[in-house]
């Protein structure tokens, strides 16, 4: 299954249909060790649009530009391959493992934050799913007493993968409930805790320092925990999904990022930007609404596939 895939209206043209108009017009130029007048800029604003940030898209143009007089891109597949390399190569700076921590004595604790509409739930449920199918016994917790209806969602995705639920009260203490059931789940013998928190605006000061306390009930009741905390990105919201991410991981230790709606064909830099922004691992990219629609990230991958030729 690919990383990517198409959400929404679909554009005419994929990105790298675009870069290519503009830095391949005339090969001939850019076999000569140059490249035509004025792409330059224009590359800059297409992979800006494209949402890779200024920083990374300021190294993937350096990049160009260095290969390009070294005689090193004389083709089109030499150009793309180029590209692709440089992407790949920025993901897997710093710190990059997609594979998630689990606890040497479970069970493994995973919280799992972000603001309202990500797709927060949903990756619970497929998380879940995956873990399963690993043949571990999961345990989800409606930590999220906040929004309405939303204990029941997570409910119906625990009937639906098979996994044990721990849930509280609407509008009771969320960290009684991650709490709770880290201790149901090492009573009952499960591998994985995989905790839901209130969907929250990162500009929420009292909201941030409930997300805190989660955290400290979390590590109060076991010391090693939680192993992972996710914080899950909407990627069709461009550049403000690494403002989101700032500010998360300025209130707790955001471990991995969980990027969702992601349209590989034109939107796909986000998840580079965000990655550099917080050098954090991207692990996982949202893909399809079924239960097995999740894959561990990988950056050759998603590098081959958000520049599709």
């Amino acid at each position: 299954m690919p990383l990517l895939r198409r959400t929404g209206e679909v554009p005419s043209r994929s990105l790298w249909q675009r870069i290519k108009d503009i830095a391949l017009a005339d090969v001939t130029v850019l076999a000569r060790g140059g490249v035509k007048a004025g792409s330059i800029d224009q590359l800059e604003e297409v992979l800006l649009e494209a949402d890779f940030g200024v920083p990374v898209t300021l190294r993937l143009v350096d990049e160009v530009q260095r290969l390009a007089l070294r005689g090193a891109v004389k083709t089109e597949a030499e150009f793309l391959a180029a590209l692709r390399a440089s992407i790949a190569a920025s993901l897997k700076g710093g710190r990059s493992d997609p594979a998630l921590r689990l606890a040497e004595v479970p069970p493994t604790v995973i919280v799992v934050i972000g603001v309202n509409g990500a797709g927060k739930t949903t990756f619970i449920g497929k998380l879940a799913a995956r873990f399963r199918a690993e043949g571990r016994r999961v345990v989800v917790a409606a930590a999220d007493t906040f929004r309405a209806g939303a204990i029941d969602q997570l409910r119906v995705w625990a009937g639906r993968v098979g996994a044990d639920f721990i849930g509280g009260q609407p509008g009771g203490d969320p960290a009684a409930v991650a709490f709770d059931a880290i201790d149901a789940a090492t009573t009952r013998g499960a591998d994985v805790v995989i905790v839901d928190t209130a969907g929250r605006l990162h500009t929420s000061d009292h909201l941030m320092d409930e997300l805190k306390k989660v955290v400290r009930v979390i590590t109060r009741r076991r010391a090693d925990a939680p192993h992972e905390i996710l914080l899950v990105l909407d990627g069709t919201i461009g550049q403000n999904a690494v403002a989101q991410a700032r500010t998360f991981a300025a209130a707790v230790p955001v471990s991995g990022l969980v990027v969702t709606k992601v349209d590989g064909t034109a939107k796909g830099g986000i998840v580079v930007a965000v990655h550099e922004a917080l050098d954090v691992p991207v692990k996982f990219l949202g893909a399809g609404e079924q239960a097995g629609d999740l894959e561990a990230f990988d950056a050759d991958v998603f590098a081959r596939e958000v520049l599709e030729a």
